[in-house]
């Protein structure tokens, strides 16, 4: 067995704790330790520790340090089991040592999925964009079960969907383009799909926005395709000018009726 010799404060951290020891051959130092792992073990001057022992106070002193660690990082704000779990991991925390601190954090409800989840669905519901499946899909990423995401979500309602959706087309349409009404719909319907946002929300937006064009802005915008496509196909000419240019303006989301119209005001001009 080893003798404790001497027990001293750390300077840079007066929670812990170095302890030296006597293994037979002189004063040398063992270990560092936690304060509360010192008091746990009672460890002090003469006393005596054998391998099992020794190995016990790692173990406990390793628990500690993960638990400030993890302590620590729930301080920056709310964290989900795995969140927890992932940082230790990458902080090479052995397993063992994890579940302890896990099960000490949830027994001191630090951490708790269901509040976390709440928390974050409600948090992303008023400060951002986002739609409730991007949400959910996060939710599922931090490890969060799926009983708990769906519940989570009634923080969520269809009300405030169609609130964020609609205000997202505002802002797409503000921005002013000359594509067609149709290519618009279709990219605005991709965004807000992206966003997490359902085809019944995204329908109801666009329908409240009232997603649409005067006939003079839709010409507009034909015109400006329409004189694009021009220059590339100006090498050809009758049948085989029309056809590309029909294609061309069809792909870009323009009615037939407006591409004629289009064709014949050039044919005219």
């Amino acid at each position: 067995m080893a003798i404790i010799t001497k027990i001293t404060t750390q300077k840079k951290n007066t929670d812990r704790f170095n302890v030296f020891m006597d293994y037979g051959k002189g004063e040398e130092f063992a270990f560092s330790v936690d304060s509360d792992v010192l008091i746990k073990f009672q460890l002090k001057k003469g006393m005596e520790l054998d391998d099992f022992s020794f190995l016990e106070i790692q173990y406990q002193d390793d628990i500690r340090k993960a638990y400030n660690l993890a302590v620590n990082y729930l301080a920056r704000r709310m964290r989900a089991e795995k969140e927890i779990r992932d940082y230790l991991s990458q902080k090479e925390t052995d397993e063992p040592v994890i579940d302890e601190v896990i099960h000490k954090l949830t027994a001191q409800r630090y951490i708790n999925d269901e509040e976390f989840a709440l928390a974050y669905v409600r948090t992303q519901a008023n400060t951002t964009d986002k739609g409730p499946d991007l949400i959910k899909l996060e939710l599922k990423e931090k490890g969060i079960a799926e009983g708990i995401r769906l519940q989570a979500l009634g923080e969520y309602p269809l009300e405030q969907q169609i609130e964020k959706a609609v205000k997202m087309c505002g802002k797409f349409l503000q921005k002013g383009t000359k594509e067609s009404l149709k290519i618009q719909k279709q990219k605005l319907e991709q965004l807000m799909l992206r966003k997490g946002y359902s085809f019944e929300v995204i329908q109801i937006a666009l329908d409240e926005t009232q997603v649409d064009k005067a006939a003079d802005e839709e010409m507009e915008a034909i015109r400006f395709q329409g004189e694009k496509a021009d220059r590339k196909f100006s090498r050809y000419s009758g049948f085989e000018y029309q056809q590309k240019m029909k294609q061309t303006l069809y792909r870009k989301g323009f009615s037939m009726e407006l591409i004629e119209r289009f064709l014949a005001e050039k044919e005219n001009s």
